[in-house]
């Protein structure tokens, strides 16, 4: 088997939302409404925004999250964007859909590496489409779960993204300790605070949700 992620360009009301925004949208579609998961640091436009268009049941709202049942389903306001490419080669998506950045994030698994490269094929004839990750599925154990919620994966700020990647490089987090929050922040070109409080907020959302399944 052969799983790969597609980046897929286009409009719908979970994709415009995310553009040029701080939004990550994830969607569960069960034919008749959705369950969302939006999480940033601007949710309430993108949830305005549903209210509007697609609707709203019930939503729950912590932090800078929130979890809503929609009052009707994507597929009323537009064609099926992905399954109507991937049933003609028995291909399967695997859930949830990820919007971000304005487009579709789309994790699609084939029986064949061929299959795989004709659902590229006949998305790309439609829509803008990059293979973001691809990889061959040889062991009942992989590496990266097939069924993993991306959800485990939180969506982080660039300033969060930036003061992660800039700890482990200079060695923040070896032991013993390579280089302090004060050189880091140097490195960054922002104050300690700053580069502290952005470390502080990644740690925070990759520990909570990763530890939701080690200990489960």
């Amino acid at each position: 088997m052969y799983e790969a992620t597609l980046r897929i360009d286009h409009t719908s009301p979970y994709a415009d939302v995310t553009m040029n925004q701080d939004v990550r949208v994830e969607m569960w579609c069960n034919q008749y409404c959705d369950l969302v998961y939006v999480s940033g640091t601007d949710i309430e436009a993108p949830v305005e925004t549903f209210r509007d268009t697609i609707g709203i049941q019930e939503i729950v709202y912590k932090d800078e999250e929130a979890i809503l049942i929609t009052g009707s389903c994507l597929l009323d306001f537009r064609d099926d964007l992905l399954e109507g490419y991937l049933q003609p080669h028995q291909c399967l998506s695997l859930p949830p859909l990820t919007y971000r950045n304005g487009a579709l994030f789309a994790r699609v698994l084939a029986l064949t590496e061929e299959q795989l490269s004709q659902v590229y094929h006949d998305i790309s004839d439609d829509h803008r489409v990059t293979v973001e990750a691809k990889r061959e599925i040889s062991s009942i154990t992989p590496d990266i779960p097939i069924l993993m919620l991306d959800s485990a994966l939180p969506s982080l700020s660039d300033g969060q993204k930036r003061a992660l990647s800039l700890a482990v490089e200079e060695g923040y987090y070896e032991i013993p300790r390579e280089a302090t929050t004060g050189d880091i922040a140097a490195e960054m070109d922002v104050s300690r605070r700053t580069f502290e409080e952005h470390l502080r907020r990644a740690e925070n959302k990759i520990i909570k949700n990763l530890l939701r399944y080690f200990l489960t």
